[in-house]
């Protein structure tokens, strides 16, 4: 039996003449009665937290997808193959500390693109509340996911520049094995040389895969999390405890992989290819150019490249940051998500 809902989180103007006919759900609760910033902040700890142990699953990542085109741009063997060479050859070449090459960036990148897609989700979920034919509240899989896409986008548009820095750094190791000139150094130089090269412009590159990452991604996580979630616990009788709260994670992180990795295999192909002297891409025209060439000289399976560390890095993480977002909440007094 779920718990009742507090009414303090309904919408103000939702009617209750008829509350004692209809059943208090769960999957009802909305978290209006958390302040803005607080969510803001507690979504940015639970981030950083999952970043601990994922990170090094996004660097290989990163270099299992970028590995092909490495292969096609000098007609050498790829260097890497799976997910354990890949960490072993960064931890021998490059040193231990070269698995979380570019953290800086991806805790620059949470302090701004994480809050910023909870803080709209949240705003674009109660929104789309709306009564059932029961006149009962209810928040379908549509919109759940509507607000995934929109909450995802937005935050990946107003953020692109701190993604672009971080995939940089994350090649940037790789780059200097082969004898290339050091690109990156640190964030705030990586900032103002990419702005020098491309301007305003050029810290937007791979806005388009980027954007379409971060939706899927969110629908993948958020909205998955909320609603499987909610699922447990109205459907199936479950109280919103940890189990709840790991199987809802881990399902979310699954979903998150398979929605998502496409996209994040050509964002990742877009942002660390060189421009030239206009900041035009040397490599790829744009996203579709950089797809219909993956499928075209890769098959269509390099879609997926890099899945295992992609999914062992989003899986994880996403455990870890709902576990720890659900447990700052408790601790401040607040509802489960």
């Amino acid at each position: 039996m779920g718990r009742s809902v507090n009414t303090d989180f309904r919408p103000a103007d939702w009617d209750t003449s008829k509350e004692e006919e209809r059943p208090k759900l769960e999957f009802l609760v909305t978290n209006k009665k958390t302040p803005p910033v607080e969510l803001y902040l507690t979504t940015f700890a639970s981030a950083c937290s999952a970043e601990v142990v994922g990170y090094p699953f996004d660097v290989c990542k990163t270099r299992m997808q970028i590995q092909g085109e490495m292969v096609s741009k000098t007609g050498l063997d790829a260097k890497y193959r799976g997910l354990l060479a890949t960490a072993m050859g960064i931890v021998r070449e490059e040193g231990l500390l070269k698995l979380y090459g570019g953290i800086s960036a991806m805790i620059l990148r949470h302090s701004l693109f994480s809050g910023t897609k909870m803080l709209s989700y949240d705003y674009m979920r109660d929104k789309m509340i709306v009564p059932d034919k029961d006149g009962k509240p209810q928040l379908s899989f549509m919109g759940s996911c509507i607000s995934g896409v929109a909450a995802g986008a937005t935050a990946s548009i107003l953020t692109n520049p701190t993604e672009l820095i971080k995939t940089q750094m994350q090649m940037e190791g790789q780059r200097r094995l082969r004898g290339e000139p050091p690109r990156i150094h640190n964030v705030f130089q990586a900032l103002t040389s990419i702005y020098r090269k491309g301007g305003v412009v050029g810290l937007w590159k791979g806005t388009v895969p980027h954007t379409w990452r971060s939706a899927l991604v969110s629908v993948g996580d958020v909205s998955c999390y909320d609603l499987c979630k909610r699922f447990l616990i109205a459907e199936l009788d479950m109280v919103d405890n940890r189990e709840v709260q790991f199987l809802a994670a881990i399902t979310a992180g699954l979903a998150d992989a398979i929605l998502s990795l496409p996209a994040d295999v050509v964002k990742s192909r877009i942002m660390n290819q060189p421009t030239d002297e206009k900041g035009r891409g040397i490599h790829y025209k744009g996203s579709l150019d950089c797809l219909k060439r993956l499928v075209r000289e890769e098959g269509l399976l390099a879609m997926y490249k890099g899945f295992i560390p992609y999914w062992m890095r989003v899986g994880p993480a996403s455990i870890v940051f709902w576990t720890t977002f659900e447990q700052i909440r408790r601790f401040r007094g607040n509802e489960g998500y």
